[in-house]
């Protein structure tokens, strides 16, 4: 992993300047095309006003002065989703089709930025988190619009994700890592792809009901597996800890468990 004063390129504010004038850019594209109101503007503004904020806070944190590599492909995703979420936001009546391509381009990069990140050698928790939290606004986002066909159900998809880590506030023990999962990884991409042909409008309005609620079923089954596992392997109570050696064999499981797993709330 590379860090910090290895990444070249530029500050991190310069990059980020020219992020915010490339969203701006685009919601003016989506003015003048699809004729985006004043609620699409101030929700693709403030989608990236917190975006910004959120990533420089990350950056000062980590002790970073600039972005790796799979870092600008991961904002210039963030950029596409705050097109889609102004879109959305400002009830979009005749944009479906740059609603569509602004959301497959978006989805398409998100299997380019991690790529890029483990041949570069660049890769870091920061930019899988970036990743991460680009990837769920953007389901959250889909999911708000589809929901105004289907129905609020369709929320569950978005919201599942800021819920469970809503609860790990309450019990710690669903912060623990995950083991990594192939089945993990398919199920988050499927809700992506299925929401994006349901809100294109390209098949009937029963097909995309049925793929929502496949969807939303494996989401279900996914997050129902894993909060299963972390409680099964919650930690033991303090009072263990009466046992010097086993107390600290089980950090050093943890510590293994943790620098291989993509748990969900980190």
């Amino acid at each position: 992993m590379t860090v910090g004063s290895e990444f070249r390129g530029g500050t991190a504010g310069r990059e980020q300047a020219r992020a915010a004038a490339a969203q701006l850019a685009l919601l003016a594209a989506l003015w003048a095309t699809v004729g985006l109101d004043t609620v699409g503007w101030l929700a693709g503004t403030v989608f990236a006003a917190g975006t910004w904020a959120l990533l420089a806070a990350g950056l000062r944190r980590a002790g970073r002065r600039s972005l790796g590599p799979a870092d600008h492909v991961t904002l210039a995703r963030a950029v596409l989703v705050g097109g889609v979420t102004a879109m959305v936001a400002g009830g979009v009546a005749h944009g479906e089709p740059l609603l569509t391509g602004l959301t497959a381009v978006a989805l398409a990069l998100d299997a380019v930025d991690g790529k890029v990140a483990r041949r570069t050698g660049t890769a870091s928790a920061l930019g899988a988190r970036f990743d991460m939290e680009v990837d769920a606004f953007l389901i959250l986002v889909l999911s708000a619009r589809l929901a105004l066909t289907l129905g609020p159900w369709v929320l569950l998809i978005g919201a599942m994700r800021y819920a469970f880590v809503a609860a790990a506030w309450v019990l710690p023990w669903l912060d623990s890592p995950l083991p990594p999962s192939f089945a993990r990884k398919t199920v988050a991409a499927t809700q992506g792809v299925v929401l994006l042909v349901a809100c294109s409008g390209l098949v009937p309005a029963g097909v995309s009901a049925a793929l929502t609620v496949l969807a939303l079923a494996s989401l279900v089954w996914s997050f129902g597996r894993d909060v299963l596992w972390l409680w099964r392997h919650r930690p033991a109570p303090r009072s263990a800890a009466v046992f010097p050696k086993a107390a600290g064999a089980s950090a050093e499981t943890r510590d293994l468990v943790s620098a291989s797993a993509d748990g969900r709330s980190a």
